[in-house]
């Protein structure tokens, strides 16, 4: 485990510790399986992740999630840049997924497929 994060890791624990976020239990660095997450809320099975530029079209980074998935989780990821610059629409679409169950942006966009951020919005 990173026992220090990024200044992107820092800022979503802000969000997301001390049940500030719609009053959900998020846990920071836990192991799953053979990986560790960066935040872990497990009475909704939902994974937030932040990833930096070294994830792009990231193979293992797709295994991981579909393994993940297959345990039940779902996986949100947010590029570095999209914490740090749009913390406020970040939060909102855990929040969204925390309550409706699903997300307002497309999950798991593929860089490889041409899907990821478009005109400035982040991934999930």
């Amino acid at each position: 485990m990173r026992a220090n994060p990024t200044e992107a890791e820092s800022r979503l624990w802000a969000v997301l510790r001390n049940k500030r976020l719609a009053s959900h239990k998020f846990k920071r660095q836990q192991v799953i399986g053979r990986f560790i997450v960066d935040f872990v809320n497990f009475e909704q099975r939902l994974i937030v992740e932040a990833d930096g530029s070294q994830h792009i079209a990231s193979e293992r980074d797709y295994q991981r999630t579909l393994w993940l998935e297959h345990q039940g989780f779902r996986v949100l990821r947010f590029w570095n840049d999209d914490i740090l610059a749009r913390t406020e629409q970040v939060a909102e679409a855990i929040w969204s997924a925390l309550t409706d169950g699903a997300s307002p942006l497309s999950p798991n966009p593929s860089p490889t497929r041409g899907e990821g951020p478009l005109n400035g919005a982040f991934r999930v």
